[in-house]
């Protein structure tokens, strides 16, 4: 990682954050809405065509700002104040700081990072714009760019490598998690703290499909989301930085993934809400009216930028990409679908979600328990009123909506191989799952929040029992939070130890990734068939070699003569692992003995290099 870049990086970002704090931005939310809107900017810049210039004029326009905040602070033109710092601020840093560098030296091992998110960010940093038509290598060119967009930003200024890209994804995901903790409305309350940092950390079993070593935007979106939410509600009493806020997370969930659209609707519906409810218009349909206004053009607002999205999609590419809204397509995926077929798929997915075996299920189960029973505690024992019932109705709504909006998914955009299987269902539906913990904590504060100062103070108890109790309490949500991570984090080193015989790992043992856009004929010689069946090396290839020619190939029974004329059909042939056959079959034909390597194609032979040549 280059030490310089990052120091850049990391000033810019301070920048940002600071500058968005005079404007009264909350201190837990700076972070992740200064990230949103330098995302935006580089958004903006890439729609017309200088994103190179971008990447490096949004990270100085941050310096810059960091630059005039420290001249203000000198000539104490105007000071933010100190906040203060809590038990929670410390945990946060100490597990980030653990969290980000084991994730730096991490590879990159699912399937989707090199059928699209990894090979877009190695797209933008060395092409410095967004796909064109001719671009054959990106296959899901209806992709929004929001999260690949700041991934390139920092990779670019510290590095390109597969734990940068692991790096520059976490600080979203962290900074969105930050954000959650501006909704406490005490922060003395070590308890009401821990619980939130119980929360963060168990979402990471939900997490389990995605992981965050995987440049996913599945674990993003709710994280986004749930930070967007605690600003809406932090903001209640400003309702234009609510409006504002609402607005900039929004944008930003459409611009991360089509399936955005259900976390932008509960931002919407949440800040009618607050708006109605905080309205000083006595007269109900004028409070109503003025908040459905504010709501409605705040909505079509962050609509706008994926319009936008949509419009250059439609305008630059001819075929409809996988996951791209598309009405005839939709049509035609209907058309071709029948009532059986449906049917079938719909009774799989049933099964699915109302099985215990099913993480997102006991998921689904543990938010209404935690609520059922919190509220009960609170309610009956503790004899204070609240609210943790009415806010369950609204979470089990969003479920069943989310629920219909991924069948439907599988319904009328995914293949029947893919859909039967119900491919990726865990992943999607442990999403709304992690969203809807976060949230449900977020309620708790409230419920447990007592308003009378003279109540708060650690005097305040009722005897040295329940003092006691409460200091424990803490100290063992502080525990088990700090353990959880902990097993996180030994999670993404088993799963890094046991991908070094993977294939993304194999290659780089035996060539040096090609960092240049190019068209070279590269056969990829892997012994497992179900990497090459699912077109898993054919992806991994193409991204290491950075060609639209790359194809993964297993079989190898063939008299010599057919074995020829494959061989001679590539320029390359990367052997990353020993394949029993092929090499039987280079020692008939070529008399020649590899095991593995990367080879030129020649007409006598193979001749064994340590990179492409272009």
């Amino acid at each position: 990682m280059a030490l310089i870049g990052l120091i850049i990086f990391i000033i810019a970002q301070l920048g940002y954050a600071g500058s968005i704090r005079m404007v009264g931005v909350n201190k837990y939310m700076a972070w992740i809405t200064s990230m949103i809107i330098q995302t935006l900017l580089l958004y903006i810049m890439a729609m017309l065509n200088w994103l190179r210039f971008g990447l490096r004029a949004v990270v100085i326009l941050g310096c810059i700002l960091f630059l005039v905040r420290m001249v203000m602070a000198i000539f104490k033109i105007q000071k933010i104040p100190f906040e203060g710092f809590h038990y929670f601020d410390l945990w946060m840093i100490v597990i980030g700081l653990s969290l980000g560098t084991t994730l730096y030296s991490s590879p990159l091992l699912h399937y989707d990072n090199y059928s699209h998110w990894a090979l877009i960010v190695k797209y933008l940093v060395l092409q410095g714009h967004l796909p064109i038509a001719s671009d054959a290598i990106i296959s899901f060119t209806s992709y929004p760019p929001a999260t690949a967009l700041f991934i390139t930003q920092f990779v670019t200024w510290v590095g390109f490598s597969s734990g940068a890209m692991l790096v520059g994804q976490f600080l979203l995901i962290w900074a969105g998690l930050y954000a959650v903790f501006a909704v406490l409305r005490d922060y003395t309350r070590s308890t009401n703290a821990f619980i939130l940092c119980l929360t963060i950390s168990l979402i990471n079993v939900f997490n389990i499909a995605i992981r965050m070593n995987n440049l996913l935007v599945d674990f993003i979106l709710p994280v986004v989301a749930a930070a967007g939410i605690a600003g809406v509600y932090v903001y209640r009493h400003q309702p234009w930085l609510q409006c504002v806020t609402a607005f900039l997370f929004g944008s930003e969930l459409f611009l991360i993934k089509n399936s955005g659209t259900m976390y932008v609707v509960m931002i919407g519906f949440y800040l009618l809400y607050l708006l109605m409810k905080n309205s000083k218009e006595i007269k109900w349909f004028k409070r109503f009216g003025k908040s459905l206004g504010l709501t409605a053009l705040t909505m079509v607002g962050s609509y706008l930028s994926f319009f936008w999205w949509n419009q250059h999609v439609h305008a630059t590419f001819s075929t409809v990409s996988k996951h791209q809204i598309s009405t005839s397509a939709y049509k035609n995926q209907l058309a071709s679908e029948s009532s059986k077929v449906i049917m079938k798929i719909g009774n799989k997915f049933l099964h699915q979600i109302f099985s215990l075996d099913s993480l997102s299920t006991r998921g689904f189960l543990l938010v209404n328990l935690t609520l059922i029973i919190a509220w009960v505690v609170i309610r009956l024992y503790l004899k204070k009123p609240n609210n943790l019932l009415k806010v369950l109705l609204p979470l089990d709504a969003s479920f069943v909506a989310y629920y219909l909006s991924v069948f439907a998914m599988y319904i009328v955009s995914m293949p029947y191989s893919e859909a039967i299987n119900l491919e990726g269902s865990e992943r999607y539906l442990s999403s709304m799952v992690i969203l809807n913990m976060l949230l449900a904590t977020m309620a708790m504060d409230r419920a447990m929040y007592e308003p009378d100062v003279s109540k708060r103070g650690i005097r305040s108890f009722k005897n040295i029992i329940t003092k006691n109790t409460y200091q424990l309490s803490a100290l063992v949500l502080a525990l088990f939070s700090t353990i959880l991570m902990f097993s996180e984090i030994n999670g993404i080193k088993y799963r890094s130890t046991i991908g070094k015989e993977e294939l993304p790992v194999e290659l780089n043992h035996i060539a040096k990734q090609d960092m240049k856009y190019n068209h070279t004929k590269v056969l990829v010689v892997d012994p497992h068939t179900a990497d090459v069946n699912d077109y898993y090396a054919g992806y991994v290839g193409k991204y290491y070699f950075f060609s639209d020619k790359v194809d993964g190939r297993e079989n190898f029974m063939l008299s010599n003569s057919d074995f020829k004329k494959v061989v001679q059909r590539y320029q390359y042939v990367a052997l990353p692992e020993w394949h029993r056959t092929f090499t039987t079959m280079l020692r008939k034909t070529y008399h020649e003995d590899y095991k593995v390597g990367l080879y030129k194609v020649t007409s006598k032979g193979l001749q064994k290099v340590n990179q492409i040549k272009n």
